[in-house]
């Protein structure tokens, strides 16, 4: 998902002037007794007045602060956190409102946009392909688990009659490099099973993105030569290929125009990444860039407005309202990064949080709606518990049912973080570690002491 995450030569430091003076050669040399000496060209000067006390030498200025470190924004992985956290509650709740409020999936196409077009400093062919194998191991355990599933409920690629006999069969390669979608059954297994027969469209539907990050990896060394010679015409161009494919003005059949579509929806986000690493949104007043940006998302809403969905407000259904809205929403979020480099104040506590989200990004996107369809089965058990026999106390459970998958698919997600995320740092050749959240080990190794005696007042413990 995104998604991560990356990384100079200051200027040569200005020589330091003498404290004592400047001649031919550098600092006239003095004798001892504060005469001036013979002048190293020979020529020896007569003295017109008394030499008065020796000056006290100058202080030497001090020196400049060292440049920081280059490390991670913090106010990035901040974005990056909060939307996946807002992916995890839509897809919980389904509450559509969620899609205008914050448009998660604009945003972290934004940041993975910004970060790539960094790396492109080094040659592209290394950059993509680094990119892709920090994507696809991960991709693999999941799909190893969900193909398991699938085929232990007795689906069959080569049977199923949504798919094109041993075309379905081929495209399960999708599993594997998700250059397209990949096949899966509408219903597997009873309703009144321990999943509910949808559960292979859940699971699967959220590979949509990863499809998406790829073509945009892809095309990002074409996309940023174009940015850097004519910005303004690649950075709006996918809103006007969305006004295009995403309203129905040309329609392109099957997954090859849901692709498209995504790649439209979303590659002026992507773009805008682009912009902020190169400081395009900087030179512009911010007055105006917040205009333009706010009229850009009203046009959105009344677009919306005016093509609800089956969910009515949710953006998802609506291409060139989710394009626009994400655009200008992402564009305020940019103008005002604050480029931190650690979280401030409150949000201080939350660092770990953060640091742990953002280095298992794609093993939480994938997983999330696995884990939420799992809460199920498991809050279904309270309904066998001996006080919860009564129809007051079963009310009370069915009442705050979302509640409890809310607070349950926390830990769900925490344990898978244990049992595979540890997949994205082989991926990203890192040694593997359970819980990365940035707290640092420890050190138990004592320092050697020669004499291999210890202070007498000292206790073992």
């Amino acid at each position: 998902m995104t998604h991560g995450y990356p990384t100079g030569t200051g200027a040569a430091p200005e020589p330091v002037p003498s404290p004592y003076g400047t001649g031919p050669y550098g600092a006239t040399p003095q004798h001892p007794n504060g005469d001036p000496a013979v002048p190293p060209y020979g020529v020896p000067q007569q003295r017109t007045t008394e030499p008065g006390p020796a000056a006290e030498p100058a202080a030497a200025p001090a020196p400049a602060p060292a440049p920081k470190k280059p490390g991670r924004d913090r106010y990035l992985d901040l974005l990056r956190s909060l939307a996946l956290v807002r992916v995890v509650v839509y897809h919980l709740f389904g509450w559509a409102w969620l899609t205008v409020l914050f448009p998660s999936m604009g945003v972290m196409f934004a940041l993975a946009g910004s970060l790539m077009a960094r790396s492109l400093n080094r040659p592209a062919l290394s950059v993509i392909r680094g990119r892709v194998r920090r994507l696809l191991p991960p991709l693999w355990a999941f799909s190893a688990v969900v193909l398991a599933l699938m085929f232990a409920n007795g689906w069959n690629p080569l049977k199923d009659p949504n798919l094109d006999g041993a075309w379905g069969l081929a495209s399960l390669f999708n599993y594997i490099v998700p250059i397209g979608a990949p096949p899966f059954p509408w219903h597997i297994g009873s309703k009144s099973g321990l999943l509910e027969d949808t559960w292979a469209v859940q699971a699967a539907g959220v590979l949509w993105y990863l499809r998406a990050y790829l073509w945009f990896v892809v095309a990002s060394p074409l996309l940023l030569w174009l940015f850097r010679r004519a910005p303004w015409p690649t950075l709006l161009a996918p809103l006007g290929l969305t006004a295009i494919v995403g309203t129905g003005l040309v329609t392109i059949p099957g997954e090859t125009g849901n692709a498209v579509t995504d790649f439209a929806v979303y590659g002026s986000c992507w773009v805008l990444g682009f912009a902020h690493n190169d400081g395009l949104l900087k030179k512009i007043p911010r007055y105006v860039a917040v205009s333009c940006a706010s009229l850009v998302m009203a046009f959105g809403l009344w677009w919306a407005s005016n093509h609800l969905g089956p969910d009515g407000w949710d953006l998802n259904d609506i291409p060139l309202a989710q394009a626009t809205w994400s655009f200008g929403f992402v564009v305020i979020l940019l103008l005002y990064s604050p480029s931190w480099q650690e979280l401030p104040g409150r949000l201080a506590k939350w660092d770990r949080l953060v640091t742990l989200s953002n280095n298992r990004a794609v093993t939480i996107y994938l997983w999330h709606n696995m884990l939420i369809m799992a809460t199920v089965p498991i809050i279904d058990l309270a309904y066998e518990l001996p006080f919860m026999q009564s129809e007051r106390a079963v009310q009370a459970l069915d009442g705050a049912y979302t509640i409890w998958m809310f607070a349950l698919v926390w830990p769900l997600i925490g344990l898978m973080v244990l049992a595979v995320g540890w997949v994205e740092d082989l991926a990203a050749k890192r040694s593997p570690r359970l819980w990365p959240n940035g707290t640092k080990r420890a050190a138990t190794a004592q320092p050697r002491n020669s004499s291999r005696r210890r202070p007498a007042t000292r206790s073992r413990r």
